[in-house]
């Protein structure tokens, strides 16, 4: 019990807490994707005709956009962590839920910043469809635990700034 108040005591350390649970998490199911579903585009079907764990490498970014280009995405992440260290202020990093979406932002560059640097690509294996009627399918592009991270940290944040500046604004005055 002394380990975690040390650990969550300033707002520095819950960030680097969060971050590396985010990090942990992540490495571990990519492991997992790589040893058991070891064929790229082999699906292992959890939910017929919604949801597939898959391994898929993924050398762009979101939705495969600039496939190809992994060291150029590498080197924008090591920036996006330079720019958002540099901006840390403007997470509101005073308050819980702020500390809580820059842990996972930062978690989720650095997960799949790893990928790039130790594999050449980012593991994605969590794969959403819904099979048409007509036939086809309707899908969403394969993500992994980081790519999660760095969403729910995005939407933390977009919560967080819109419950303070409507709480800024000050009562309209009676006449």
């Amino acid at each position: 019990m002394n380990l975690i108040r040390f650990l969550l005591r300033t707002p520095s350390r819950r960030i680097a807490v969060v971050a590396s649970l985010i990090l942990v998490l992540d490495q571990l199911t990519k492991v997992f994707v790589v040893w058991f579903l070891n064929r790229e585009h082999e699906p292992y079907v959890v939910v017929p005709g919604f949801f597939n764990l898959v391994h898929w490498q993924n050398t762009g970014a979101a939705w495969s956009l600039f496939t190809g280009n992994n060291r150029l995405l590498a080197l924008i992440a090591v920036l996006a962590l330079i720019v958002l260290f540099l901006s840390r202020h403007h997470f509101d990093s005073r308050t819980l839920h702020g500390q809580i979406a820059f842990g996972l932002i930062i978690g989720g560059i650095i997960g799949n910043l790893i990928d790039r640097l130790r594999v050449g690509h980012v593991i994605d294996f969590l794969y959403f469809y819904v099979e048409r009627r007509g036939g086809g399918i309707a899908d969403f592009p394969a993500f992994n635990v980081a790519d999660s991270a760095i969403c729910i940290g995005v939407g933390l944040v977009f919560l967080v700034t819109w419950r303070n500046e409507g709480a800024a604004k000050p009562a309209p005055s009676q006449g």
